[in-house]
């Protein structure tokens, strides 16, 4: 089993109390977390990483992704999203085939991996080639088809409905790949693209299979009036009569959900992923983050597709949620540093039921390292405060995932980075745009 210490660092380890652990060993075995202390560990390492004084942090956890969606970054901006869908991504979309899902996927995850990201949880079609660039880059994923059914209720069947075909078959391919690297969730796209048989078939299969779930909630106003027009309930509390919440569940966006709505959230354990870019540049509104907090829901954080986002840098993401709660709620304490990094970590790894997300023994060492010598970063008062207010993407100079090295100092040890944009350029891009 290989043995790595990282020494001479500043460790977030992301506990209760934020301790930042100065001149901190942290050893690594396998792929788990040996020992965290301020004397070195006994005994020979295979590696040894001089942290050079930087801040060690747990992996970020991107909790609500289409990865993909990389190849249509910047396209069809302007509109609102269900412009944006029918108009300019449902189309685009269409035109995809498993080479060029993986040469977007490709793309998508060196972003993340330079940005600091160890984890997702993904939501696409052609996620078979989602799974296979996921396993070879290196984090862990949790993956889903994003299950729809527009046919008539009583015509369904799950021979026939092409989304209960694919869930079955990413499950039985991949759920627990790479000794747990990828796991495969059930997933509903959302309460207007599709309806009961398919809610409840997948349900079903969740507590079956023992998934979790994800699914798109309350994203804008629309979705959200639309379900109460149909059904007399919210989405949250529609989906729940069908059983699709009797399991570890993630719900996206969640912008217009309800205080009745988070009592379900908080009794059943769903977590919201909040997707502050998103929301704001598709004009979706502002998930009440502070008060699904206060209610007892589990917040976690995403960026949902570079295409409603344009970038995949979730520290971006955290400086968002920490300066827009307070600036819309008119109180400075809403939303503190701390709590913007737990969405992106510790709490994140929760909504995704992974032992992540903290620099303690016993968990999956997902582990980053960001540069405080940048200018940026310079001079440090808080080392919470630079990194929610401060820090960026590019200030990430190394990235541990499940114990190995993928990225340091601008070079990818697991991505060809070169032949990654050939095949973006050179094929998915022709086949998408001509």
């Amino acid at each position: 089993m290989k043995k790595t210490l990282i020494y001479n660092c500043r460790a977030l380890l992301m506990d209760e109390e934020g301790t930042v652990l100065n001149n901190a060993f942290v050893a690594v075995e396998g792929d788990k977390i040996a020992s965290v202390g301020t004397t070195r560990p006994e005994g020979p390492f295979d590696q040894e990483i001089d942290g050079k004084g930087n801040v060690l942090m747990p992996g970020l956890v991107n909790a609500h992704t289409h990865i993909p969606m990389t190849l249509l970054r910047g396209y069809g901006g302007g509109c609102d999203l269900q412009t944006w869908l029918n108009q300019w991504i449902f189309p685009a979309e269409a035109k995809l085939d498993d080479q060029a899902v993986a040469a977007g996927t490709a793309l998508g995850l060196a972003e993340m991996i330079a940005n600091g990201v160890t984890c997702i949880a993904d939501m696409y079609m052609h996620t078979p080639a989602i799974a296979q660039q996921v396993l070879e880059a290196g984090i862990s994923a949790n993956l889903s088809v994003g299950g729809v059914y527009f046919g008539a209720p009583d015509q369904f069947s799950p021979d026939t409905c092409g989304d209960c075909g694919n869930q079955i078959r990413l499950t039985e391919e991949w759920h627990g790949a790479g000794d747990g690297q990828i796991l495969v969730d059930a997933s509903i796209h959302g309460e207007y693209t599709s309806n009961a048989p398919l809610w409840k078939w997948m349900a079903d299969y969740a507590q079956k299979k023992g998934l979790g779930m994800h699914v798109h909630v309350s994203e804008t106003q629309t979705e959200h009036q639309g379900s109460l027009d149909r059904n007399g309930k919210t989405p949250i509390q529609t989906l729940d009569q069908y059983g699709v919440w009797d399991t570890r569940a993630i719900a996206a966006h969640c912008v217009w959900t309800t205080p009745e709505d988070w009592a379900i959230m908080a009794a059943k354990g769903i977590s919201c992923v909040h997707n502050p870019v998103s929301n704001l540049k598709l004009g979706s509104g502002v998930a009440q983050i502070p008060a699904m907090k206060k209610a007892g829901v589990n917040i976690a954080l995403g960026t949902d597709g570079v295409s409603s986002n344009n970038s995949t840098d979730l520290f971006q993401e955290m400086k968002f949620a920490a300066v827009l709660h307070p600036g819309v709620s008119r109180d400075p304490l809403a939303l503190q540093p701390l709590d913007a990094l737990s969405m992106a970590t510790c709490d994140g790894a929760r909504a995704l039921g992974r032992k992540t997300g903290r620099i303690a023994p016993g968990y999956t060492a997902d582990l980053i390292l960001v540069d405080f010598d940048r200018p940026n970063l310079t001079p440090c008062h808080s080392v919470t405060d630079n990194l929610v207010y401060s820090a960026c993407g590019r200030d990430v100079v190394m990235n541990m995932a499940r114990g190995n090295v993928i990225y340091k100092d601008g070079t990818y040890f697991t991505l060809d980075l070169e032949k990654i944009q050939f095949q973006v350029k050179n094929y998915a891009m022709p086949l998408i745009f001509g």
